[in-house]
């Protein structure tokens, strides 16, 4: 369902998905994905353009979000610019609430959607308000520069990869997933050393960077079993200039910020968001038990109402419930 004239409406939820998302047993990143597009309302186009699986894939999905309660789930798969092209494909984005694009080969992807109808469809539908995901190639494809292909590695070294273009769902960022798995540190440090605007965002396997707009800031929040890896190289010094075929890069003065599941980011002014820490409930009311132990031992000792024995007793006994704690 549209949220309303696309002048009047936020811009939705993005999630940028580091690949091999949990599907049998918490499946945190995906049960957020669900419930950011609707819950029991969301309808969910699912987009496998990417992947070279057949309708295998498309089922995997419709079984999943389904399992997790979304209403209906919609394929929608353009295998060429020409598919792409057709309206009644392209309609088939008109009234979803979440749009989930697969892993696969992202610049398959790039090739087949960017610049035509079927992609301004996916930008449309992210500033009505519906929320995007994507998952390693899908995720990927969602920033305004996209890493194309490349090698592992954790030295950046002068052409470890390639730029192309991605969808600009959100701008002056470079996402890579699968990034801590397949060691992939030093393939954005080149790309943030030679464009030191990009901020570098690597995201790790079962792990989501979801992505939305606060007070005109892009806000960065973690779910999931990993971490959300980011380059800042505002000031950066750097060889890439004059560095050859394969040289290893100089990349001195980048920041790195590693972010594990509830950590929140601000990608406008680049900076980490400290959050207040959550007490478990059971955790927080044994701790007030604790607490208050403490000051009726502490009155006993000042009034001298207590027996040395009966002291060792009570202060072990506050060791024991502190270690248990």
């Amino acid at each position: 369902m549209l949220n309303g004239p696309e002048h009047l409406a936020s811009p939705g939820p993005l999630i940028a998905i580091g690949g091999a998302e949990d599907k049998l047993g918490k499946r945190t990143v995906l049960k957020r994905f669900v419930a950011l597009a609707g819950g029991e309302n969301a309808r969910i186009a699912v987009i496998p353009t990417a992947s070279s699986l057949g309708p295998e894939v498309i089922e995997v999905y419709d079984a999943l979000f389904r399992s997790l309660g979304a209403e209906a789930v919609v394929p929608a798969r353009p295998e060429s610019r020409e598919e792409a092209e057709d309206p009644d494909l392209v309609a088939r984005l008109d009234d979803v609430t979440g749009i989930f694009m697969t892993g696969g080969n992202q610049l398959k992807l790039s090739a087949i959607v960017n610049g035509t109808a079927f992609g301004e469809a996916i930008k449309a539908a992210h500033q009505r308000g519906v929320v995007v995901a994507g998952t390693s190639a899908g995720a990927s494809i969602q920033s305004s520069h996209m890493v194309a292909f490349g090698s592992g590695g954790s030295t950046p070294k002068q052409r470890m990869t390639q730029l192309a273009a991605g969808l600009g769902l959100i701008r002056d960022v470079v996402i890579d997933q699968h990034f801590g798995q397949r060691n992939r540190y030093g393939r954005l440090l080149m790309l943030v050393a030679q464009s030191p605007g990009l901020l570098g965002i690597g995201v790790d396997e079962d792990t989501g960077a979801v992505m939305t707009e606060e007070d005109g800031h892009e806000v960065m929040r973690v779910v999931g079993r990993g971490v959300v890896t980011v380059f800042d190289g505002r000031n950066v010094v750097s060889n890439a200039h004059e560095a050859r075929r394969a040289a290893p890069l100089l990349a001195s003065g980048v920041v790195m910020h590693v972010l594990p599941e509830g950590s929140v980011f601000d990608l406008t002014d680049k900076v980490f968001l400290p959050q207040k820490p959550k007490v478990d409930p059971s955790e927080a009311e044994e701790l007030a038990v604790a607490g208050r132990d403490l000051k009726r031992l502490a009155r006993d000792i000042a009034a001298g109402d207590i027996s040395p024995t009966v002291l060792r007793r009570r202060l072990a006994r506050q060791h024991t419930e502190g270690d248990r704690a």
